[in-house]
């Protein structure tokens, strides 16, 4: 195994962990936190977004962080906070203490999950971080296969306080050490006479906002997908048991198009990765809307969705360059964090007032939108891929 590939092994594992004790926790753990406390399940849900809402807002900070000492101390901070918040999770007596667990952990989350670990890459590879960005989602990708049945299990066996302790434990024991041991304790100089300037301009600011759009929209529906997506196949007929089987399918297939996009190497710019990712996503979308074929239609959602990870962290690097990678990667992180804290509420909303038809008519509707400007940012980043 080669030095980048063990690099991303150790990443991979820590991101698992990062991702299903945090994004991925209150899948398994709400109606039994509820249950036992008897908190209105909406307000323990939507901590969740709370934590999204401070990922956002901590993410730029975390960016320039990293630009400038490397993603070693940011990354174990995160586990560290991860876990700080975990444990407040633990040993809440109430829910405003629940929701503050939470918000610890949302700063957690801006400095441990993938766009923090994306800029660390390309801080350590440069544009040769491509192949190293691609392994770390397919390790990514298995975070809910792995973690919602170890959740499961430690909720029967230690309830659901014991289960946020045993996490906090697990980044603590694993995560932390993992990242203190691959990662370099100084990260590679950056030549000052190199570095582009900060500020963007012209070609590149218009590139820039264009990304931010996608990455915004992209977030909102994917949230909204992964949160209502049982209820949405319920409201059409299908039973629980297939709704859940059907979702399960999602998983598989954002490696599938993981494998895919890896297969083709760096043969192609990675604004061809983002436009297959789009239309991958969009026909999904659609034909979920429109047809009787969920299975084919979840499984070009996911594959579309994998590879879309892929190219949301290559694509900056070969657009604005190593040097100012770390940065772009926190300020395009903000707006989509922001809508993925907003989207539960916003996916009940669109439920109660269109139905499970009309927010899937929606959904279509933002994955459509997202391939136009995949296709518009091809264009507009000709000037940029010619230089």
């Amino acid at each position: 195994m080669s030095p980048q590939a063990r690099l991303a092994a150790a990443l991979g594992v820590v991101q698992i962990l990062a991702w299903g004790s945090s994004y991925y926790l209150m899948a398994v753990l709400a109606a039994a936190i509820a249950t036992d406390t008897g908190w209105p399940l909406p307000w323990v849900v939507g901590s969740l977004s709370a934590g999204l809402l401070v990922a956002g807002l901590a993410s730029p900070l975390v960016g320039r962080t990293i630009a400038r000492h490397g993603g070693r101390p940011v990354l174990v901070a995160g586990c560290l906070l991860i876990s700080a918040g975990l444990i407040v999770l633990a040993l809440a007596p109430n829910l405003a203490a629940f929701v503050a667990g939470w918000t610890l952990m949302g700063a957690g989350m801006a400095a441990g999950l993938y766009d923090p670990a994306f800029a660390t890459l390309g801080r350590i590879y440069g544009r040769d971080a491509r192949r190293a960005i691609t392994l770390l989602t397919l390790w990514g990708g298995f975070a809910s296969t792995v973690c919602w049945p170890l959740s499961a299990l430690m909720l029967d066996q230690f309830g659901w306080r014991g289960t946020a302790a045993a996490y906090a434990g697990l980044h603590l024991a694993i995560s932390v050490p993992l990242l203190l041991r691959a990662l370099p304790k100084t990260p590679p100089a950056i030549a000052p006479h190199a570095a582009p300037p900060a500020e963007l301009a012209g070609d590149e600011r218009a590139a820039f906002r264009i990304m931010a759009a996608i990455q915004t929209l992209a977030g909102l529906a994917v949230t909204i997908v992964a949160v209502h997506l049982i209820a949405l196949l319920g409201a059409r007929g299908l039973p629980l048991a297939a709704a859940v089987a059907l979702g399960a399918l999602i998983g598989p297939a954002q490696v599938g198009g993981r494998l895919i996009e890896m297969a083709g190497g760096t043969r192609h710019h990675p604004v061809w990765t983002l436009l297959a990712a789009t239309t991958a996503t969009a026909a999904g979308l659609m034909l979920l809307a429109t047809s009787g074929w969920p299975a084919l239609a979840l499984m070009l959602y996911g594959a579309g969705n994998g590879v879309f990870s892929i190219a949301r962290g290559a694509l900056p690097m070969a657009l604005f360059g190593p040097e100012r990678y770390p940065r772009i990667m926190g300020r395009l992180a903000r707006p989509s964090l922001v809508a993925q804290a907003a989207a539960p509420l916003v996916g009940a909303g669109l439920i109660a007032l269109a139905g499970a038809e009309g927010t899937l008519a929606v959904l279509a509707g933002i994955a459509a939108t997202n391939l136009a400007l995949a296709a518009l940012l091809l264009h507009r980043t000709a000037p940029l891929r010619a230089a």
